[in-house]
């Protein structure tokens, strides 16, 4: 299967980096902060990319990129509610709680820098 790659831009490299690895078991592969790292899981690459990258650069028109907004990966879980309460034992901040929809219960959760990810249990 091919390697997909998905860049977040982060507030904190370093923070970053810590988060994606101890509560999703992502491998770091490079770290080059304050301004980029990036960490693997299965075939999804990881490009975290600091204040100080070149990906943080405005764009012509002025616009600065930055953390956060709707889009977001999505982490297909067995056991929904046990990784919520490992998640908020770890400290993990959610936008939402769980709720159900036709295809199976989902909740979305941020990294340190705000951007989403969503836990989604099959029915």
């Amino acid at each position: 299967m091919e390697q997909v790659n998905v860049r977040y831009m982060v507030d904190d490299v370093q923070a970053a980096i810590a988060f994606y690895v101890d509560n999703f078991g992502f491998t770091l592969l490079s770290n080059q902060a304050p301004a980029f790292a990036d960490v693997a899981r299965g075939n999804l690459r990881l490009l975290l990319s600091g204040p100080r990258s070149s990906a943080a650069r405005p764009m012509p028109d002025g616009r600065q990129p930055s953390p956060g907004g709707w889009n977001r990966i999505h982490f297909v879980v067995d056991d929904l509610a046990l990784e919520v309460e490992r998640l908020r034992a770890a400290g993990v901040t959610f936008r939402n709680d769980i709720i159900k929809g036709p295809g199976g219960s989902q909740i979305v959760l941020d990294d340190p820098s705000g951007n989403p990810i969503e836990l989604f249990q099959n029915r």
